[in-house]
Formats: structure tokens, C-alpha cells, sequence
């Protein structure tokens, strides 16, 4: 009792640097990553073993192209976005020898960055882009909004999909950032408040995009890293209006902003391939950047200790630590406490817990953990056997971190600086997307179905 008494003093500790969304107890998991964005439910106490044949409260099937946008919760109320394919096309269009062999067979058509790679195909029929609500008790629909239909400009990766976005909530209004098809802010019955037009992202080999919003104060933020014209700005969350617009000297990423609130100023961090940088939330001003970072960044920073942890691990490999309350560049400063150079994550995020700050080594299922403070390491790339590749980003509860790889495959282990296993669990559904916590649930949503994972005899 003791330790876990411990443990919440330091989850508090690091949880008092970032910002809330809205109050709503321990009903809410209202933002991409949970509470504050940190992958951590203070107070969840999710099962520790499950298949599919136990502890599965309900489980049920998605439509569309959903199963990378992980879900958001807030009381009685899921969310998520999806794109559902159509078997319409535009009138008037005119379909090509190339597109028809291509729409028959599944096979790549060779986007205008794609080539062809990693299953990149060229859209050809009309996408419905929705937000979708269930209810959490039973998983059955109670809404989905259209909020736009069109043919994607670009394809994407074959892991990868249209709708890879998370919402954000504060249980008031739902905020939906689906790039180039637009900004979407809905009341909590799915009512379309406003719509904001960004311009078309065109992404790095048409591998796609997946930036989610965050909100901070009376503003919602979103990011466009792309091969183009790159920029931060800042929505107002009520009307749409552009607040503040800063450039970034950024090509494509699929990273997400964090905010943070650290000596009374509300501040935004972004990773970064060429810096992260760290911005005035009310301005947009810059306030400071550091570089370091491999290319292709993806991982969401997490912040603890007076620190920001960025991590990337395409090309290379960085895991560093940034002293918050810095100004200017803080490239090969001492406001860099500690770093590490090997085994950590291409596309799932760190997560700290406590004093403990636990990395997958590329999409790998093999995990390292370090002291957040110092640096030191407890244990250094160790095996999740069974756990080939990992996409989800790991998360957080009751003492006790949840890896889920992209087979199904979870193992859950004890928050402590051993490498000790309290469970292997396996669902049949691939999974890409984080595990969401709210009290004694998990929801955890694959590519064909979304669980909702709790103890039976409870």
C-alpha cells in the first residue's frame, strides 16, 4: 500500500506540469493518449488477463476505415473517426486502363509520391469521413456524422488508413481533425458546430497523415507537417477562427502536439525530424528548439520532472530528456539532462509512470526502461516474446504498464525497475491502436473490432 501511495504521488507529480480537459472525474479518457496525453489513468484498474473468451464485457464490430484512430471517452460516450469507402466515384469522371486493373485487383497503382510502395495506392472512389459515437456500456451505436465526402487526393500505407486521426473532447464540444479533409467541431449529439479548411496535405510517399489536435485554454491546436508549407496553429475551440499561425521548418510527420503548463505560462511541444520546439500557447511565439531527433517522427513527447521526453527511432535512434524553463536553441546544451542513442521507438510512444519511463526499440516487441530523473537504466531491450511488432503506444494503471503488439498479443507488466510479467493475454484481432482506461475497463480497438475489456466477477 505503501509503494502505490508512492506511486499516485508521483503519477501527481507528473501530471501537475500538464493541462486539464474539462473535469469529469474518472469518467474520461478525452484525448489521444488519455488524461493530459501521458497514456495514464491515475485511477483505472483494468483486468490483468483476458482472451476472447474472458473478462470481454462486449465486443463489437467497425465499419470502414477506423482502426487506426484510437478511441476517446468521456462518461457514457466513445469516440473515434473513420472513412468508410464508397462505391461512388465523381461525375464525369473518367476511369484510366491503370485505375480499373487497379480498383479489380487490390494491387498498388502507383500514387503521385507512392510508386507503388508499401501498398500505396491512387483513391478512386468517394470516402465518407465520419465521427462516431458509442455508447460505453454496451458498445451500440448511438450516432455517426458524416462531415465530408470525397475522393483522398493521395493514398496512404498499407498500415496506415484515412481516418487516423483521434478526436479530443472536453465533454462539451468533440473536436475532429481530419487533415486535409478538414477541421470538425460537433456538440456531444453529433451536431456540426463549424468546419475549418487547412488545405491538402501531400505526405511524404503518400504514406498518409495522423496528427491529432490538443486543446489549450480557449484553443485548439493542430498541426500540419507535410511536404509542403509546414505550420502549428491555433483554432479558437467555439467559432474556428484562426487565432495564431506559426511556420515549421518541418517535412512530413506524424507526431502530436502536447501542452503543458510549467511557471504559470501554457506552452505547446511538438516533436520534430529538424527540432523540437516548444511554443507560447496564447501567441504562438517560439520558445525554444532543440535538435537531435532522427527522421520520420512519429512518437507523442510525454513531460515529468520539469522535463519533456522526445523520442524517434527511424534511421537511428534518440531518446532525450529537455529541461523545460529554457529559451532559444538548445541544441548540445546542458538543457538536455540525458539521452540515450539506442532502442527507442519508430511509431510507439514512450510512457512514464511514475519515475520510470518505459521505450519499445523500433516497432520491436522488445522494451527498455529507464529512471526518468538520471537516466539510468533498469533494464535494457528486453524480449516480449510472442510480440513481433508493436504500433500501439503502451499505457498505464493500478502499478501496472499494458504493451499490446500488433498480433493482439499483451503483455502486462509490473510498474517496478524488474523486467516482471504478470500477464500474457491474446486477442484474435490485429491492433494498432492505444488501449483507452476508464475505471475497471479497457477498450481496446482493432482493426475489425472494439473490446471493451473488464474483470467478470465484478
Amino acid at each position: 500500500m505503501r509503494k502505490f501511495a508512492v506511486l499516485r504521488i508521483l503519477v501527481i507529480l507528473i501530471l501537475s506540469v500538464t493541462v486539464a480537459y474539462g473535469d469529469s472525474g474518472n469518467d474520461s479518457w478525452p484525448t489521444w493518449r488519455g488524461p493530459h496525453m501521458m497514456g495514464i489513468s491515475p485511477e483505472g484498474n483494468p483486468p490483468i488477463t483476458w482472451s476472447e473468451t474472458e473478462n470481454i464485457k462486449w465486443k463489437v464490430e467497425l465499419t470502414g476505415d477506423g482502426s487506426n484512430s484510437s478511441p476517446i471517452i468521456w462518461e457514457d460516450k466513445i469516440f473515434f473517426q473513420s472513412a468508410v469507402k464508397t462505391d461512388k466515384k465523381p461525375e464525369g469522371a473518367v476511369e484510366t486502363p491503370e485505375e480499373k486493373n487497379q480498383e479489380q485487383s487490390g494491387q498498388p497503382g502507383g500514387g503521385r509520391r507512392g510508386g507503388g510502395r508499401f501498398g500505396v495506392t491512387t483513391p478512386i472512389n468517394i470516402y465518407e469521413f465520419k465521427v462516431v459515437c458509442l455508447d460505453r456500456k454496451t458498445g451500440k451505436m448511438l450516432w455517426e456524422k458524416t462531415v465530408c465526402e470525397v475522393v483522398p487526393h493521395e493514398g496512404h500505407h498499407q498500415d496506415h488508413g484515412f481516418a487516423s486521426y483521434s478526436p479530443v473532447t472536453d465533454g462539451k464540444l468533440i473536436w475532429a481533425n481530419f487533415g486535409s479533409r478538414g477541421v470538425y467541431c460537433l456538440d456531444m449529439d453529433g451536431n456540426l458546430k463549424w468546419k475549418k479548411d487547412l488545405g491538402l496535405k501531400n505526405t511524404r510517399a503518400s504514406f498518409g497523415e495522423g496528427n491529432s489536435p490538443a486543446l489549450a485554454g480557449d484553443n485548439l491546436i493542430v498541426l500540419k507537417d507535410h511536404e509542403g508549407d509546414s505550420f502549428i496553429c491555433a483554432l479558437n475551440q467555439t467559432t474556428g477562427e484562426e487565432v495564431w499561425k506559426q511556420s515549421r521548418d518541418e517535412s512530413t510527420s506524424w507526431t502530436s502536439p502536447i501542452v503543458t503548463e510549467f511557471e504559470g505560462q501554457t506552452q505547446i511541444i511538438v516533436s520534430g525530424t529538424n527540432r523540437t520546439r516548444c511554443y507560447n500557447a496564447g501567441s504562438g511565439e517560439l520558445i525554444w528548439e532543440c535538435g537531435g531527433q532522427t527522421r520520420n517522427v512519429i512518437p507523442t513527447p510525454v513531460l515529468g520532472f520539469g522535463m519533456v521526453f522526445c523520442t524517434s527511432g527511424f534511421r537511428g535512434s534518440k531518446l532525450q530528456a529537455i529541461k523545460l524553463g529554457k529559451t532559444g536553441d538548445l541544441t548540445g546544451t546542458d538543457a538536455i539532462a540525458w539521452e540515450v542513442n539506442k532502442g527507442t521507438p519508430y511509431v510507439p510512444s514512450p510512457l512514464l509512470y511514475g519515475d520510470k519511463i518505459y521505450v519499445c526499440s523500433g516497432n520491436n516487441g522488445v522494451i527498455s526502461c529507464y529512471n526518468a530523473q538520471t537516466g539510468k537504466p533498469y533494464y535494457v531491450e528486453k524480449d516480449l516474446e510472442g510480440i513481433k511488432n508493436i504500433y500501439a503506444s503502451p499505457v498505464g494503471a493500478a502499478d501496472r504498464v499494458y504493451f499490446v503488439g500488433r498480433d493482439g498479443t499483451a503483455y502486462v507488466l509490473k510498474n517496478t525497475d524488474t523486467f516482471e510479467v504478470l500477464a500474457v493475454n491474446k486477442l484474435d484481432d490485429p491492433i494498432d491502436c492505444a488501449a483507452a482506461i476508464v475505471g475497471e475497463e479497457m477498450y481496446i480497438k482493432g482493426k475489425k473490432f472494439l473490446y471493451c475489456l473488464a474483470n467478470s466477477d465484478k
